[in-house]
């Protein structure tokens, strides 16, 4: 057993992406990421290729200007704004002139607060190779490339 890296409880780990980090949490911590299922194959395997989906939240590109438009239609100030969410109105500015970009957990804020979409979902596709005997060999490179 091992210390969480959200908590710091010593429990049984798991790794799970957290905001686009990979770190080992605990079962109570993974709700906050995805978690990742690591295979190990068995010695009589033979190698078989898979495809894995990596899923990633993702701020949108054009974040400073979604903002300011959707605080604007609510005639808020930033001030007015930042009390809302309960930050600083100089967080306000600085994301609406793209200076700052926001956490996962600050855009959710404001998606919930302005009723708009900040957040995407990223698919990123994997090929992966299970191999025989766990050792990497110049044939299953060349496999990799077919």
């Amino acid at each position: 057993m091992a210390d969480c890296d959200i908590c710091g409880e010593e429990r049984e780990l798991l790794n799970a992406i957290v905001e686009g980090s990979l770190l080992n949490v605990c079962e109570s911590c993974s709700k906050f990421g995805n978690v990742i299922v690591v295979s190990h194959p068995k010695k009589e395997e033979k190698p078989i290729k898979r495809s894995s989906v990596e899923v990633i939240n993702v701020i949108k590109p054009d974040f400073p200007t979604l903002i300011k438009e959707a605080r604007e239609k609510l005639n808020l100030k930033q001030k007015d704004l930042a009390l809302r969410i309960n930050e600083k109105d100089s967080v306000i500015h600085k994301l609406e002139t793209g200076s700052f970009q926001p956490t996962i957990l600050l855009a959710r804020k404001l998606e919930r607060e302005l009723k708009i979409d900040l957040v995407e979902i990223y698919q990123e596709t994997h090929e992966t190779i299970n191999l025989k005997d766990n050792q990497l060999t110049i044939g299953d490179l060349l496999k990799l490339r077919k």
